[in-house]
């Protein structure tokens, strides 16, 4: 008992860090977008630098969980746990990789004016905001019903993509000056989508760590 009792209480903590790596990583794909909507080049290093405690964090749970399983060779659930939590971290941190990219591009695109207003973008990280706080909330309860309707919700954010896709291909069609600025804003919705697509993956793995089963959520 004293032994389940440790395991537990470990597993807790790594659990505790994941959901703190999770708000990071939430609160830079916020600012990102935030500082490319007004420019804001204090968010965008805020961003960047955020990168490292993000980092620190996956290495650390990445480290308990390997040494939990050497430890206390667990199986079953509780294997599915941990591996569950080793998935999740990647994912995280790829979001996070891809908020550092965007802060980046506000950046290089500080001084320019935009071609068009920015508005099917902040309304795609908006949708992808809400998908990286619902799957958290669907692996805290272990929610297969919510983790798969998040994963459906993958298609609007592609549907938005699409439309920023063609607004700015014709825009860059149309001024040739704008392509250099037009293949930013192409690649930030490129970011978004990737981010999304790691949502689905997150949700895949509550399905997984619940069921034991690995089901396709993004047919």
């Amino acid at each position: 008992m004293v032994a389940r009792h440790t395991f537990e209480e470990q597993l807790d903590s790594l659990h505790r860090k994941l959901l703190s790596m999770g708000s990071l990583v939430e609160e830079a794909i916020h600012k990102s977008i935030k500082s490319l909507v007004e420019r804001n080049l204090q968010l965008a290093d805020e961003v960047i630098k955020s990168d490292g405690v993000i980092n620190s964090l996956e290495a650390e749970i990445e480290s308990g969980c390997f040494q939990l399983i050497a430890l206390q060779q667990p199986v079953g659930g509780d294997l599915r746990r941990l591996g569950t939590m080793l998935k999740l971290v990647t994912d995280l941190e790829r979001m996070g990789d891809h908020a550092v990219a965007i802060a980046k591009t506000t950046r290089r695109l500080m001084n320019e004016q935009y071609v068009k207003p920015l508005i099917d973008i902040p309304l795609m990280a908006d949708h992808v905001k809400a998908m990286v706080r619902d799957s958290l909330n669907a692996y805290i309860i272990r929610d297969t019903e919510a983790a798969a309707e998040i994963a459906l919700r993958d298609d609007v954010v592609d549907k938005l993509f699409s439309t920023i896709f063609r607004d700015l291909i014709e825009v860059m069609s149309n001024k040739p000056q704008a392509i250099n600025q037009g293949t930013h804003l192409l690649l930030v919705a490129q970011y978004l989508e990737r981010i999304a697509d790691h949502v689905t993956n997150i949700c895949e793995w509550i399905v997984y760590m619940k069921t034991g089963q690995m089901t396709d959520l993004n047919k």
